[in-house]
C-alpha cells in the first residue's frame, strides 16, 4: 500500500453517514474510493456540484468533474449549480468537514496551501473559503516534502491560506489532532514508530496516552 492509498484509506474513517464533505485536489479526491460500506456522504466540490461520486469508465460523465478537473458522474439526488450557491453553501456552514491537502501546517493549526513564492498560481481557489467555513478541516498530505524536508512545522514560513482553522492532520506516517495546546499525535501508521514520526516533524507535539495503530478500513 502506498503513501497516498494510506492517508485516502484513513480519512475516509472519519466521514459519518449523512455528512456532506468536500475533497480537495489529490489525495483528497481519493477519499471518495474508500468510504466505508454503509456510509452515504454527499461530496461536495466547490466548481458547482454536490453528489460527486467516482465511477469506472463508461460511467463518466465529461461534462461533470471534481475540483481538479477529472471527470466524475453524480448519484440520484444530487445536484449542480453555479459558484454563487456553491460558496453559499461554504460561507453559510453547511459543509460537516473539507479535506485539503497542503504544503505547510504548524502546530498551532495554521495551513499554507495555495501559493509557493516565485512560482506562478493560478489562484487561491476555494481553499479560504472551505478552511473558515467548514465545521471540521482535515489536512490529509505526505508527511514530508520531497527531499525529506518537513511540512509539519513549528510555524508556517508561506504566506496562510487560514490561520488556527486545522482540526486533523493525516499523514502516511501518522495523524494528529490539533487542540488549543497544539497538536497531539494520536495514531501511527503500522510499522511506524514514535521516534520516526518526531524525526520526520519539525513542530513539537504531545503523545495521546492512549495512542494506537492507524485503522485503514
Amino acid at each position: 500500500m502506498d503513501a497516498k492509498e494510506i492517508i485516502a484509506r484513513r480519512v475516509a474513517q472519519e466521514l459519518h453517514d449523512g455528512n456532506v464533505v468536500n475533497l480537495g485536489i489529490g489525495i483528497p479526491t481519493m477519499v471518495a474510493d474508500y468510504i466505508p460500506e454503509g456510509i452515504h456522504v454527499m461530496l461536495h466540490s466547490e466548481n458547482g456540484f454536490i453528489g460527486l461520486t467516482s465511477v469506472d469508465g463508461e460511467f463518466l460523465d465529461p461534462d461533470i468533474v471534481n475540483a481538479g478537473a477529472k471527470p466524475a458522474a453524480i448519484i440520484p439526488g444530487g445536484a449542480c449549480f453555479d459558484s454563487v450557491m456553491s460558496f453559499a453553501l461554504i460561507r453559510g456552514g453547511h459543509l460537516d468537514m473539507t479535506v485539503l491537502g497542503a504544503l505547510e501546517v504548524d502546530q498551532r493549526g495554521n495551513l499554507a496551501n495555495w501559493m509557493v513564492p516565485g512560482k506562478i498560481v493560478p489562484g487561491m481557489g476555494g481553499a479560504m473559503d472551505l478552511v473558515s467555513g467548514a465545521k471540521k478541516v482535515i489536512v490529509a498530505m505526505e508527511h514530508t516534502a520531497k527531499g525529506g524536508a518537513a511540512k509539519i512545522l513549528k510555524k508556517c514560513t508561506l504566506p496562510l491560506t487560514g490561520q488556527g482553522v486545522v482540526n486533523m492532520i493525516v499523514t502516511n506516517l501518522a495523524v494528529f489532532t490539533v487542540n488549543d495546546n497544539g497538536l497531539v499525535l494520536t495514531e501511527t501508521a503500522p510499522g511506524v514508530s514514535v521516534a520516526a514520526v518526531q524525526a520526520a516533524t519539525e513542530a513539537d507535539f504531545a503523545v495521546d496516552a492512549a495512542l494506537k495503530q492507524m485503522s485503514l478500513g
